[in-house]
């Protein structure tokens, strides 16, 4: 029997009421009750094992077995709620994130952020490292482990068939699921109707719903999954959305989007993805199994039917239309459409610079974070040291294409076909951007004060970080000096330093630039010039709104009317 301060046994008379009520128990002695508990508070209720009741929690038609109920609960027609034996709820499980073979496993756990998930999955050539981060979880969960469940305070569970092994957080609500085994539903989070989980773990505020089928999952804060996703061995961060379509084997950043019923997104890592409706990618190539891998760096997105044969890597915020076979590596080519023109990938650098999609998609994010705890670090900048040491590597390399035939008319670029005629404004765009991102992150922060690692930066996850820093960090952990609390606040720290690491940044570029270190007047002049570019190129993306919001995108408004008047006021009360 469960029995502290504010529990206690039921009194012989309480137990011929409940009787009345049309409840049982293998054995009463094993049911405690709140000090104010009222036998009005059940109605047809079988306990068949240890089972405590908090104050106001009201139970019927119900069977719970091993189960720590708090105050304030509501439970009905739940035909098993039960803890057949000892459980870490979800946590120690083992995901297999990017690699369905399982060759980039995580071991999930409550506080799992994406930046300690990011290091477990695709950090793998820092062996001890991650086999140090796996250890420490797999502890957590046996210091997590007991057989008796769990139901906060404040949390509903109403019309579900099995609940088993699972522990339910504060003010959580299960409604109409249909079996949920060996996980966590975490506080505020809502599981709906016809839903089948096994081996998860739900975060703070997120929600499945829909008949959605989850098995080996990590879902994130404030999350969405519903209309029937399926989703194996895949971990969702903060912010992502999903409906419809499968995800299997897949790391899935913040404010990952899929709502198609046609998309597939599997064994890749994505972050700030968009998918479009028939998305697909493939990873088995019939010769060593479904090993390979695909990389979709931040902001990329997919158009209808566009498909991607792994391995292949994209750079942040490119545009993936068509088929695309050959392996492509466009990494060091943010913003940029990758096309298929006759079975060829065609690679347009830069192009979506011009985009007004993008500044969209940018400035949408950070609106559309609802997140109360943020326990993964995103940062959200436009203007940042990860995106601006991709585009001077860009630069470089398109540069180096021209020197070595400055007559030719197309160029290949790491298994993708660049037009020559192409690379002039790909340039122009590039070089514009990157004076902006100097000027602005100059701005923002002070580069004399920042502790910072002069080496490039890497995106973990939704955190820019100088991979220098990473490093010691890896060194760390490996070594066993920091507890997995102990890293997620070392990251934490590192995140509130953010702003000064990218000005310190922004300086070694600007000296690199000029060839000597600049004073106070060059870095001023440097941002009032980046100032002036931006506002030309938001003239660029604005006029692309227009474009799409112009009169030549009238097609089918106000078809009833033949007057052209009443077509322009159906187009503009719409748009």
């Amino acid at each position: 029997m469960i029995m502290n301060e504010t529990r206690r046994a039921l009194t012989v008379e309480e137990r011929a009421i409940l009787e009345q009520r049309g409840c049982s128990a293998l054995s009463w002695d094993d049911v405690s009750v709140s000090h104010d508990f009222r036998p009005e508070q059940l109605r047809n209720v079988r306990f068949e094992g240890t089972t405590s009741i908090g104050s106001r929690t009201r139970i019927s038609d119900s069977t719970i077995s091993n189960y720590t109920i708090g105050d304030d609960c509501h439970i009905d027609d739940v035909l098993r709620m039960e803890c057949r034996h000892a459980s870490s709820f979800g946590e120690g499980v083992g995901v297999a994130a990017v690699n369905e073979n399982g060759g980039r496993t995580a071991i999930i756990y409550r506080e799992l952020t994406s930046q300690i998930a990011y290091i477990m999955t695709m950090m793998r050539n820092r062996r001890e490292a991650v086999e140090r981060l796996n250890a420490m979880a797999k502890e957590r969960a046996e210091e997590r482990r007991s057989a008796i469940g769990v139901v906060e305070d404040g949390s509903t569970v109403v019309g579900a068939r099995f609940i088993r092994e699972v522990h339910i957080e504060q003010g959580a609500t299960i409604e109409g699921a249909s079996h949920l085994e060996n996980g966590t539903v975490g506080k505020n989070v809502h599981v709906g109707i016809d839903v089948r989980a096994e081996d998860f773990i739900f975060d703070n505020d997120s929600k499945v719903d829909g008949a959605s089928s989850i098995e080996r999952c990590f879902v994130g804060e404030n999350t969405k999954i519903g209309n029937g996703f399926t989703a194996i061995d895949t971990l969702f961060f903060a912010n992502c959305h999903c409906e419809n379509g499968e995800a299997a084997s897949v790391f899935a950043g913040p404010f990952t989007v899929s709502h198609h019923k046609s998309s597939l997104l599997i064994a890749g890592i994505f972050s700030f993805f968009n998918a479009g409706s028939g998305t697909n990618q493939s990873n088995h190539l019939f010769k060593s199994g479904a090993v390979h891998q695909a990389v979709h760096q931040r902001g990329s997105k997919f158009g209808s039917s566009a498909y991607v044969m792994s391995p292949a890597i994209e750079g942040p915020y490119t545009v993936v239309l068509g088929r695309h076979t050959r392996h492509h590596d466009t990494q060091d080519m943010p913003y940029s459409y990758l096309i298929e023109e006759d079975g060829i990938s065609l690679l347009m650098p830069a192009l979506s610079l011009r985009s007004y999609g993008t500044v969209r998609d940018i400035e949408k994010w950070k609106t559309r974070d609802k997140r109360n705890m943020k326990r993964d670090n995103i940062c959200f900048e436009e203007f940042n040291p990860f995106v601006t040491g991709k585009m001077l590597r860009g630069v470089d390399a398109l540069t180096r294409l021209v020197e070595r035939d400055p007559e030719a008319k197309t160029y290949s670029y790491n298994r993708t076909m660049i037009r020559a005629s192409m690379i002039p404004r790909s340039l122009k765009l590039y070089n514009s951007a990157i004076a902006a991102s100097l000027g602005m992150m100059l701005r923002m922060g002070d580069y004399s004060a920042a502790e910072y690692d002069h080496t490039e930066w890497i995106d973990i996850a939704g955190q820019y970080l100088p991979l220098g820093t990473t490093e010691q960090l890896l060194k760390r952990i490996a070594a066993g000096e920091l507890t997995l609390d102990a890293i997620g606040e070392e990251l934490k720290m590192w995140h509130s330093k953010y702003n000064d690491m990218a000005a310190a940044y922004a300086f070694d570029v600007l000296t690199t630039i000029l060839g000597h270190q600049p004073t106070p007047n060059d870095v001023e002049e440097t941002i009032a010039a980046s100032e002036n570019i931006l506002q030309r190129m938001r003239q660029t993306t604005e006029d692309d709104r227009e474009r799409d919001r112009g009169l030549d995108m009238m097609v089918g408004y106000g078809y009833d009317f033949r007057d052209q008047g009443e077509q322009v006021a159906d187009f503009l009360n719409t748009r």
